[in-house]
């Protein structure tokens, strides 16, 4: 069970209640980041938690509020690479740890990656109130800061919520097109992280100096 799936789980319940509500969240994980929301179901659940849709339900009431308690979860985690982003750290090296640091989270967790996207896709009908206020603003003090880096000439002169967003669909889609990925890149290229590491790496150094 991951961290995430474990902090959730831990929430003011005995043992076995943890044990069960782990099980359900990480059985929920699998089946709604291959499946979709809409194509996910109850019985498909259970069955990956090891557990009767009866009981399942003790637990949560719908498909619905399993998939709430997932992205709640998730928000804060998404978040955690782009708080860490130091505004008295060296800029080019800052916004290239996040860069690592983003790509990390799409290898370490691509399922949770791809519950994401799919919620987007569906115009973030759960977390929608978390992205105008969270993330908004969370993004508004980061851009701040890399505005600031251009300004004094620290950094090119770049739009920072544009590239922000480079930065999430450079590396998010390693985990939410892994398919894509594997079939493009072939049966022996391996692990395709460190090739990517290094590209984007060497890509945002070149992007972030100054003229």
């Amino acid at each position: 069970m991951n961290d995430m799936i474990a902090r959730q789980a831990g929430k003011r319940q005995t043992r076995i209640q943890r044990r069960n509500t782990g099980a359900i969240l990480e059985a929920a994980l699998e089946v709604f980041s291959r499946y979709g929301f809409r194509g996910a179901t109850l019985d498909q659940i259970a069955d990956a938690a090891g557990l009767s849709k009866p009981n399942l339900l003790y637990y949560f009431d719908s498909k619905e509020a399993i998939h709430r308690e997932l992205l709640s979860g998730l928000l804060d985690t998404w978040l955690e690479p782009l708080r860490a982003l130091d505004p008295d750290g060296d800029p080019s090296a800052e916004i290239r740890a996040y860069v690592r640091r983003k790509l990390e989270m799409a290898r370490d967790y691509p399922r949770e990656s791809r519950l994401f996207a799919n919620e987007i896709l569906q115009g973030a009908p759960i977390i929608e109130d978390a992205l105008r206020t969270d993330l908004k603003a969370l993004v508004d003090e980061k851009s701040a800061v890399i505005r600031g880096w251009a300004r004094a000439g620290k950094i090119a002169d770049i739009d920072p919520r544009h590239l922000i967003f480079s930065i999430w669909a450079t590396t998010q889609h390693y985990a939410d097109f892994a398919a894509q990925v594997a079939m493009v890149m072939g049966e022996d290229a391996g692990d395709p992280f460190p090739g990517a590491a290094a590209f984007l790496d060497g890509m945002y150094d070149r992007l972030l100096r100054p003229g």
